[in-house]
């Protein structure tokens, strides 16, 4: 398979997990007799400080020729001036409505050696294995805006228009229920509908469309607050989880805290299937910048390695590959081999390229035992 990946290193840490993704891709391809072309690009702050733009031109053309993207992180102290007019995220988001993804995909399972890296308790974590799908494009972060200051500057009121659309709301709901489809047959759709009319559209849309299209598929509805709290007292009870922008932003991070680490975790930003199935995505870890790590080679690359392996599955069709790439992380973790992140007491922490490393003579392994 010959494809096009856009990588995108971004802020703080993107550059270091981003590297040990792109070798795994690389050890894909040359095992597999793929052709991976990547192409490097901007964004976010360090793309501020080069150009002035978060998204410049360059990387625009970039990642939209590319299969797929590769996307680090973006963000940190240096540019967080809250009244600053361009900031780093801005160009996350235009790379979210340039690509015209609008479903992200969060898995959240927790790996049997990292149970005790969790806060909760380990009984508490058994078979935890939910898909959460968050709308990525709508609501809150994407309506209109207001900011009024008095004479002196000082902020006096602002606004943020929250706005979906049945069609926003039918597409996630449909990616949703596909992926419950293949896994328990079990939706559960987050709102607050109590209080809020865009919730109230959210939940009669997800009910028609659960309805007449996937019957065979378990519907729950839940409100926000009583599923934050759930989440974390009986998080083995849910399998896939679908909510709106704002509420899975958050919902999501929460989840985290189950797996034992953040730095673990990847995402998908997905949008329409073509004719052959396969979905243009962006691909990233669920971590931040972490700009009080940067440059120090001990951030986590498993959550960036796990993205490529999404990457993998979702834009380019080489299911079996991924299964590879989830494997190796999965049997290096078991090893005990673990950044600073995830290491217990008494363990020795790895670095960055020694996690990678680890996962590349794992990939390698299995690549030979199937030949």
């Amino acid at each position: 398979m010959r494809a096009l990946i856009a990588v995108l290193p971004g802020d703080g840490v993107g550059p270091e997990v981003t590297k040990e993704a792109q070798r795994v891709l690389q050890a894909v391809a040359e095992r597999g007799d793929h052709d991976f072309t990547f192409r490097e690009a901007l964004i976010g702050g360090i793309a501020i400080d080069e150009t002035g733009e978060p998204l410049p031109v360059a990387t625009r053309e970039a990642v939209t020729h590319a299969d797929a993207v590769l996307l680090g992180a973006v963000g940190g102290p240096k540019w967080s001036d809250p009244s600053a007019s361009v900031r780093p995220e801005q160009g996350l988001l235009g790379l979210r409505a340039l690509l015209g993804v609008y479903a992200n995909i969060r898995p959240v399972a927790v790996h049997p050696a990292l149970a005790a890296a969790a806060p909760l308790k380990p009984e508490l974590l058994e078979n935890v294995d939910i898909v959460f799908v968050r709308e990525l494009t709508g609501g809150l972060y994407f309506g209109q805006k207001t900011h009024d200051r008095d004479a002196s500057g000082a902020s006096t009121r602002a606004s943020d228009l929250c706005v979906y659309t049945t069609e926003e709301v039918e597409r996630v709901v449909r990616m949703a229920a596909d992926i419950a489809r293949a896994r328990r047959r079990k939706l559960l759709s987050v709102d607050k509908a109590n209080v809020l009319a865009t919730s109230r559209l959210w939940r009669e849309v997800t009910t028609r469309v659960m309805r007449d299209e996937f019957p065979d598929v378990a519907l729950e509805h839940a409100l926000v607050d009583s599923f934050a709290m759930h989440l974390i007292t009986t998080p083995s009870r849910f399998d896939v989880v679908v909510t709106e922008n704002l509420f899975g932003d958050i919902l999501t991070d929460e989840a985290a805290v189950l797996a034992g680490s953040i730095g673990v975790l990847p995402s998908a930003s997905l949008g329409d299937a073509s004719t052959d199935g396969l979905r243009r995505g962006l691909y990233e870890p669920i971590h931040g910048s972490a700009p009080d790590i940067a440059g120090k080679g001990i951030a986590n690359p498993a959550g960036a390695i796990l993205s490529a392996a999404l990457l993998l599955r979702h834009s380019l069709g080489l299911t079996d590959d991924a299964a590879l790439i989830e494997a190796a992380v999965s049997e290096t973790i078991t090893a005990g081999i673990r950044t600073a992140d995830c290491v217990g007491p008494g363990q020795r922490a790895c670095s960055t390229a020694d996690f990678g490393d680890a996962v590349l003579e794992r990939l390698f392994a299995r690549s030979a035992s199937m030949h």
